[in-house]
């Protein structure tokens, strides 16, 4: 016996009873959880790109709804005893998704309509919903005028309705997406706007959608997708959206609509500093690896080992700076780890004739860690940071021999 479906005929129906036909334990992710199914059902199975309904059964929370195929399944988080039932919708939630739903289906038909953008896919958020539109990329003039097209048609109020007929019925009538299936087919009528088919719930007029508001559009493949809220949900992300403009006008001591260049300063300067700060720290590296040559003696083979332990403060980047200084000079070594993060550096001038790469896998292999590299230059991570200045001691007595 198939599940009637009374969210077909009336989408704003919340309260409604029903049979249970039958009612077996499942494992619903990691929780225990029974399939009930019904012999008629108001909750809303996730199909078409619209999650489930949620919703009671009795004194059950309905957790999920899932379709199959003739028979809708509610998942629920206790048994219920077979026989009559009475059920209800999370009407917050169904309202949400009807708003979401048509206005996706006006928005779709605006792109269609006047653009020539077909909508290939839908989605429908827990915060924001998505269509992937295909063709050339919707320019900002193309995304605002869809936007105050759809909002056009939802300021008159126009009737929607659900209509009942073939596919080749509603092809005759100018139907925005073809499909190929038999038999009798439901499909969503926006007056003089859009006719396309759909299982999904949807409200009785454009004015229920409340608004609709595009937010951007991003490459997906070979389509672009576009970002959109309706309703309620529309009302709530503006106002997020302006708050934090306002935060960041604020932040940035700047008119709202002075933002954008307060930023792009703001990130000009940022740039400046970088430059100037890196080339600091390669001249503070250079001045610091002259005074280190100049103090560390060569041993009886030529060889001169430069070993450091650097604290918290100093940078990886610092590191590498400096290992390369060093590493100009004849026939030196240097051998540099970091306290705070465990990053080891040990780097030599090619006339210094040893393997930087091999004396690191040798050091790890007593102090855990990752790396590797060239002859001249090798770089690790320790596991643990505190055995940093251990490393580099290890590192001197292997390379002593």
């Amino acid at each position: 016996m198939a599940t009637r479906r009374l969210y077909y005929d009336d989408s704003y129906q919340r309260e409604f009873s029903a049979q249970v036909l039958s009612c077996e334990p499942e494992v619903h992710g990691a929780t225990p959880a029974w399939a009930v199914v019904l012999d008629c059902t108001a909750l809303y199975p996730t199909s078409g790109g619209q999650p489930h309904d949620l919703g009671k059964l009795g004194d059950a929370n309905v957790i999920d709804v899932r379709d199959d195929e003739e028979h809708i399944v509610h998942v629920l988080d206790r048994e219920v005893p077979l026989g009559s039932i009475a059920g209800c919708v999370d009407w917050a939630r169904r309202l949400d998704h009807m708003q979401q739903h048509t206005g996706q289906h006006l928005l779709s038909a605006m792109f269609q309509e006047r653009y020539g953008r077909p909508t290939v896919s839908f989605h429908l958020g827990n915060e924001v919903c998505t269509i992937d539109v295909r063709g050339p990329e919707p320019t900002q003039d193309i995304l605002e005028g869809a936007e105050r097209a759809a909002n056009l048609i939802i300021s008159e109020d126009r009737p929607i309705t659900a209509r009942y007929g073939t596919a080749r019925e509603f092809t005759e009538l100018g139907v925005r997406k073809e499909v190929q299936r038999e038999g009798i087919l439901r499909a969503i009528e926006i007056e003089g706007a859009d006719l396309q088919p759909c299982g999904g719930t949807h409200v009785k007029s454009t004015a229920q959608i409340g608004v609709v508001l595009v937010r951007r559009c991003t490459k997906m493949r070979q389509d672009w997708r576009v970002e959109f809220v309706c309703g309620r949900r529309a009302a709530r992300v503006a106002r997020h959206d302006f708050q934090v403009l306002h935060n960041s006008a604020e932040l940035l001591g700047a008119a709202a609509e002075d933002v954008p260049i307060a930023v792009q300063r703001a990130i000009n300067e940022r740039d400046g500093h970088f430059k100037t700060a890196k080339w600091l720290l390669q001249r503070l590296a250079e001045l610091e690896a002259a005074a280190a040559l100049a103090t560390m003696k060569r041993d009886g083979n030529g060889l001169r080992v430069i070993a450091r332990t650097f604290d918290e403060a100093s940078q990886p980047e610092y590191l590498n700076h400096f290992a390369t200084q060093l590493a100009k000079s004849e026939k030196t070594v240097a051998l540099l780890s970091q306290s705070g993060d465990g990053h080891l550096l040990f780097a030599q001038h090619p006339g210094a004739g040893k393997d930087m790469n091999a004396l690191l896998k040798q050091v790890l292999a007593q102090v855990p860690g990752k790396g590797g590299g060239t002859r001249d230059f090798a770089r690790g991570k320790l596991n643990d940071a505190a055995q940093a200045e251990r490393a580099i001691t290890l590192g001197q007595q292997l390379l002593a021999g």
